[in-house]
């Protein structure tokens, strides 16, 4: 027989980085672009309205204020809403500047 004593990891949720709240325009796709809203966004993803349904585990061009596009996974999608991951994380020069016009545009 045997016994152990075990302590059971913390989890903060899934996010690897804590999203922030913020409100601009951005594009899906890069030749027939859709227009979407950025609602809350961190360096690892973003959440979106959009005004098309998006299918989870699609990928996406997603062109954010001032930037190039950039590769994105749809990870959940509800209506015209929609959770999505970037292929490559945001450069934090590159978020700041996003969170800093979101609050020059309030």
């Amino acid at each position: 027989m045997f016994a152990a004593e075990f302590e059971p990891a913390l989890t903060y949720g899934r996010r690897r980085a804590s999203r922030t709240p913020v409100s601009f325009d951005g594009d899906i796709g890069k030749a027939n672009r859709a227009l979407c809203k950025v609602v809350d966004i961190s360096i690892h993803g973003a959440r979106l309205q959009t005004y098309c349904p998006l299918t989870r585990h699609s990928m996406i061009w997603l062109t954010l204020p001032g930037e190039a596009p950039i590769a994105a996974e749809v990870r959940w999608a509800e209506d015209f809403a929609a959770g999505c991951r970037f292929k490559q994380a945001l450069d934090l020069d590159v978020f700041e500047k996003l969170v800093a016009l979101n609050r020059a545009g309030r």
